[in-house]
């Protein structure tokens, strides 16, 4: 039968949009589902101020009435007026193994891009590189983590086969956590300290200390991550939004924070360690317990997932990367984690790839972001 492409409209069809992937993923080892609480959060425009500057539609499709696969497109004009470009977006594809579905989703996108005046359609990416972005295409066996897309390999042959190329590639590091600083990393790292007398680490103690600081962390993740690919500048209500993800799971150790002098934040690395494994077995159910098994498998994992770091522009190549970089490392090393996900980067981002490299780190995960022309 004939695949059948419905928008969605009803508080039905967006639930059978959000759940729809743990039943094509059922079995599927690797995959984590979405936190239900964040999603919902994160599909209401009244509660996600993403939508006040970008155009959407999330689309179903059935064959005999059962929902068998999704997508969402999105124009951002936010985006696209500060970078001067006509494109739309796709994300959160999600099909079982039938290149029809999958085919007649993204001919629905397309058409509607087209509708929007729109002149390229990119993806996957969401409203901004915060969102999950790319699609897997190395690493399927390798353990994932949140914020990244879980996909089987033919969802990669089927989004090819309708004519969309590469883009850009985001590579997954991981870093072994050593029992000691390599010698010559230290030796980098003594020499950051001795010609930055002026700047000094902040050692965040509690949750409560955070706070404090994420606005001007966030303000200098806007003025950093310009040159990142599909980077959108967050406004101060999107970033309270964006800190209120993720305030529950923040552990102060693994926040390290550079000031100079005048007590501004040069430089940040923020990471987690991993809660996959939590989120696995409350099934993406924070309440009534699964708070519990999240906040658990925290202190049970392994893993230490990176999810944002930065240095102004003006303290760059003096070090700054290796004082964080060491700093986060030993404090791994205390809490006897064994290694660390360095989460996407972008495959020409040279800088970050060479420090990830100095502490030893190997690509073992890769995304691919596509375009085509309308």
């Amino acid at each position: 039968m004939k695949t059948e492409i419905k928008e969605v409209k009803t508080k039905k069809d967006l639930n059978r949009f959000i759940h729809l992937p743990a039943k094509i993923h059922n079995g599927h080892p690797n995959w984590v589902p979405p936190v239900y609480m964040d999603e919902r959060t994160f599909f209401n425009p009244k509660k996600n101020s993403a939508f006040a500057h970008s155009d959407t539609i999330l689309l179903l499709a059935f064959n005999n009435g059962t929902p068998v696969g999704r997508i969402m497109g999105i124009v951002n004009h936010k985006y696209n007026q500060e970078q001067g470009e006509k494109n739309a977006r796709y994300c959160f594809l999600e099909t079982y193994d039938d290149r029809e579905t999958a085919t007649s989703l993204l001919t629905e996108i397309e058409s509607w891009a087209s509708s929007k005046g729109m002149e390229k359609l990119m993806g996957p990416l969401g409203f901004s590189d915060k969102d999950p972005q790319g699609l897997l295409v190395e690493g399927f066996d390798q353990p994932m983590v949140i914020a990244t897309n879980c996909n089987f390999p033919y969802l990669v042959d089927f989004v090819e086969g309708f004519g969309m190329t590469k883009k850009l590639d985001l590579v997954v590091y991981k870093v072994e956590v050593p029992d000691e600083i390599p010698e010559f990393y230290q030796k980098i790292y003594e020499r950051a300290l001795r010609n930055n007398p002026g700047v000094s680490l902040v050692n965040l103690k509690s949750k409560q200390a955070i706070k404090p600081y994420i606005i001007p962390v966030l303000t200098l993740m806007n003025e950093t991550f310009k040159e990142i690919y599909a980077f959108t500048e967050l406004s101060i209500k999107e970033m309270k939004e964006f800190a209120s993800r993720y305030l529950m799971i923040l552990d102060p150790r693994f926040i390290k924070i550079i000031e100079n002098e005048k007590k501004e934040v040069i430089a940040f690395i923020l990471g987690i360690p991993d809660i996959t494994e939590g989120i696995k077995k409350s099934k993406g159910y924070v309440l009534p317990f699964g708070v519990f098994h999240i906040l658990q498998s925290q202190k049970k994992t392994d893993r230490l997932s990176l999810l944002l770091g930065a240095i102004r522009k003006d303290y760059r190549n003096n070090g700054m990367d290796t004082i964080l970089g060491v700093n986060m490392l030993q404090e791994a090393k205390k809490a006897d984690l064994k290694y660390i996900d360095s989460h996407l980067e972008m495959e020409s981002h040279f800088k970050m790839r060479s420090e990830m490299e100095k502490m030893g780190g190997v690509v073992y995960k890769r995304y691919r972001i596509y375009e085509k022309p309308l």
